[in-house]
């Protein structure tokens, strides 16, 4: 098991990441006309799974981190909701966005029981 340092050493943020850059170079992708509106949806709730594990992190209490979490698992939720409507609207291909959701079906299973571990 290796040590924990900071936040960045968490394997869950660590995916988080990769979530949220996977978002970016798929929204890449989209037309123009999508700067404000799918696109900027993607990018922010990607960027939130991480920003909030690392800001529940920083807290000083078990409840205050498993709230943060519980918030990230949202973004989860509200990212695979925004790819699934892309698809479905033209804006990407079903195999574009598998990757991400297998990645968010992934890090939902690992925030569930770090919040399990937190209330426990």
């Amino acid at each position: 098991m290796s040590l924990i340092r900071d936040f960045k050493d968490l394997r869950i943020w660590q995916k988080g990441m990769e979530i949220a850059e996977e978002s970016y170079f798929l929204t890449k992708t989209f037309p123009k006309e999508e700067v404000y509106g799918m696109m900027q949806q993607i990018r922010r709730c990607s960027a939130s799974i991480p920003a909030n594990i690392s800001e529940g992190y920083g807290r000083r209490s078990k409840a205050d981190y498993a709230r943060f979490l519980n918030i990230a698992q949202g973004s989860c939720n509200e990212l695979q909701t925004h790819l699934i409507l892309s698809e479905r609207v033209g804006l990407c291909q079903k195999q574009q966005i598998e990757k991400i959701i297998n990645l968010l079906q992934e890090e939902t299973r690992m925030i569930a029981a770090l919040v399990n571990k937190l209330n426990d």
